[in-house]
């Protein structure tokens, strides 16, 4: 270092002094401005890369909030559909059984109507035929004890005493 200070020269120090102011001002036209843009359009596109980003990252949560509204309406709506079904089949399965029981009760009332007719038309000629042999055993009978004067005249006065004490 003492050498050089002792070894200095202002000729060669001015030159280069001027080359080297020389050297910066092409290196800032030529070098530096490219540089410095090219620095700065990288710069600005990782910016807007970043802002690409953020605003995709929003865009996705968005997305996300949305997709997952839209599928708790899904949910509740498929939720309300199958109350709807149950209370629907419920009430399907309600008016079957009343009009099922109502049949059934419609049915029975004619079997019943149509026993009992047949029960008094079976009693009606139930009652004829026992009338109709009752009158057949009393001819047979009559005409058997009926055969013999003493027991005509037996009858008779039987039949006489019986309406006198009636």
């Amino acid at each position: 270092m003492e050498k050089l200070i002792e070894e200095f020269s202002f000729g060669l120090f001015f030159w280069q002094t001027l080359i080297f102011v020389g050297l910066v001002l092409l290196l800032g036209k030529f070098a530096w401005k490219p540089i410095l843009n090219a620095v700065n359009e990288r710069e600005q596109g990782i910016k807007d890369a970043l802002d690409a980003a953020a605003k995709a990252q929003e865009d996705m949560a968005q997305l996300n909030a949305s997709n997952e509204k839209l599928l708790q309406q899904a949910r509740q709506e498929r939720e309300q559909m199958l109350l709807e079904a149950r209370q629907f089949k419920d009430k399907l399965m309600a008016e079957a059984k009343e009009q099922a029981q109502a049949e059934g009760e419609k049915l029975l009332a004619q079997a019943q109507a149509v026993i009992e007719g047949e029960k008094k038309a079976a009693v009606e000629d139930l009652k004829k035929q026992v009338a109709s042999y009752a009158i057949e055993i009393a001819e047979k009978l009559l005409k058997s004890e009926l055969s013999a004067q003493a027991k005509q005249d037996q009858l008779v006065e039987n039949l006489v005493k019986e309406i006198k004490i009636n």
